[in-house]
């Protein structure tokens, strides 16, 4: 994985699930939220990990929430807010649930107490966070995807960055062995997220 990190740099992750993944699904993998985290608690002192995502309110069922809870038992911070439904100019349906303030607020009002944060989202929204954060001494590496068609990352908020990984050279480290499904038991007091629907996120896709 490319990117420059030290061995006592304080980490932290702010990962826009939403965003992660649409890339994630746009290369072909499925990501092992377990084995994200063990490799960058490999590449310094891991702070945090921030995991953000809006929810439907009002469903019986909703596909995502095994995969919060069990994230929120290994060593996640979960963000959620409710999505807001509107009505498009066509009078289609559409759903709601941007969770970009909430990250940027958590990644200011961490950032003395970091080194490096690491942005999983390609919005390019967030350039003026990173330029913010960098004005404040820290390191900014972003982890999105150029190689989807189209490209899942924004090209301003890749030039701001201070690095870029890749998220197709990262899947080797972090994509779920489908072999392991059937095997990889519950984890205790948790749900198992292996008897997730495909698709958790698939509400959020419907977004502007």
């Amino acid at each position: 994985m490319k990117g420059n990190f030290y061995e006592n740099e304080r980490v932290a992750l702010f990962i826009d699930g939403a965003n992660l993944y649409s890339a994630a699904r746009a290369l072909g993998f499925d990501i092992d939220y377990r084995r994200l985290l063990k490799v960058f608690r490999e590449k310094g002192r891991l702070v945090r990990a921030y995991y953000y995502t809006a929810l439907v309110e009002d469903q019986e069922y909703s596909p995502i929430r095994p995969l919060i809870d069990w994230l929120d038992y290994n060593g996640y911070t979960m963000v959620t807010k409710p999505t807001k439904e509107f009505t498009d100019a066509m009078g289609r349906r559409k759903i709601k649930g941007n969770m970009d303030i909430e990250l940027a607020i958590d990644v200011l009002e961490m950032a003395e107490h970091l080194d490096h944060v690491i942005l999983f989202s390609g919005d390019g929204d967030f350039r003026r966070l990173v330029e913010a954060v960098q004005r404040r001494g820290l390191r900014v590496s972003v982890v999105s995807t150029i190689k989807s068609a189209p490209p899942m990352v924004a090209d301003e908020l890749r030039r701001q960055a201070d690095d870029f990984i890749e998220l197709s050279e990262l899947a080797p480290l972090i994509a779920r062995n489908p072999s392991e499904r059937a095997a990889r038991p519950a984890v205790s007091g948790s749900p198992n997220t292996d008897s997730l629907e495909d698709g958790p996120h698939e509400h959020l896709m419907r977004t502007a």
